[in-house]
């Protein structure tokens, strides 16, 4: 199967490190032209080492500043192929009782996991749907199927919500050759808040956790890049609103 990207227009989120500077470097290395989109502008300037076209610094919240960027991508590329909406996350948070989530970190979590990915999605549709084409794959979780072992019910719920998300858009967009698909990872050690929550397991929690993996190791970001490469492609052009875990067997 050949998974050739040439001159497809790409832009990823959450590309400055792990899994979305993964995803950034499988595809520019197929011939893909990436805009590496992060709010970390140091961890940008890797993404461009990766393979990236070009880098903008962007915090996915601000749907004016998307809007922006995805018009200007769109004008210098004449189009966009391909959306990969990678970014989101804990930011810090760690679990607790209910009863001591505030307001302000339960919608930052949500700003973080679904409203980017609904932005930038909204940025991009136009364009695909002028071209009778588009790819748009959400990174969500197994925590979007099932309790996380984070613990953090904001992270598990926005999950969630990024699911149902990918299952709307692709019956709405469908009908102009756009598909829309999600990859659920596993537990991949790619930056330093999954660092941290590996180390936070110990060595027994850790043992159990890589027990109950069917492949008894934890992910890398590249198994994750390449499902994405596969949705992305030509090769899945009647796959759509799947969510796709890629956990080892976990699931």
């Amino acid at each position: 199967m050949n998974l050739d990207f040439s001159n497809r227009r790409v832009a990823v989120t959450g590309a400055a490190q792990g899994i979305g500077r993964g995803i950034v470097q499988s595809l520019a290395a197929e011939g893909a032209r990436v805009w590496a989109l992060d709010l970390d502008e140091a961890g940008l300037r890797m993404a461009a080492e990766a393979g990236a076209v070009a880098t903008r610094a962007l915090d996915l919240s601000d749907r004016a500043a998307v809007s922006r960027v995805f018009a200007e991508m769109a004008e210098t590329l004449d189009g966009i192929d391909i959306l990969v909406n990678c970014a989101g996350g804990v930011r810090g948070q760690v679990a607790r009782p209910i009863e001591e989530v505030s307001e302000q970190d339960w919608l930052v979590l949500f700003e973080a996991n679904v409203h980017g990915a609904f932005w930038c999605s909204q940025a991009a549709a136009p364009h695909m749907k002028r071209q009778k084409f588009g790819r748009i794959v959400n990174i969500s979780s197994g925590a979007g199927l099932r309790p996380s072992l984070t613990g953090i019910q904001a992270y598990t719920a926005s999950k969630h919500a990024l699911v149902g998300l990918t299952k709307q858009l692709s019956f709405e967009l469908g009908p102009f050759g756009i598909t829309v698909n999600s990859v659920a990872p596993g537990f991949v050690l790619s930056n330093p808040a999954t660092q941290r929550q590996w180390e936070s397991y110990g060595p027994e929690g850790q043992a159990r956790l890589l027990e109950s993996i069917h492949t008894h190791r934890l992910g890398y970001p590249q198994d994750i890049a390449n499902a994405v490469m596969f949705l992305a492609s030509d090769a899945a052009a009647w796959i759509s609103g799947q969510i796709i875990s890629v956990d080892g067997g976990r699931s």
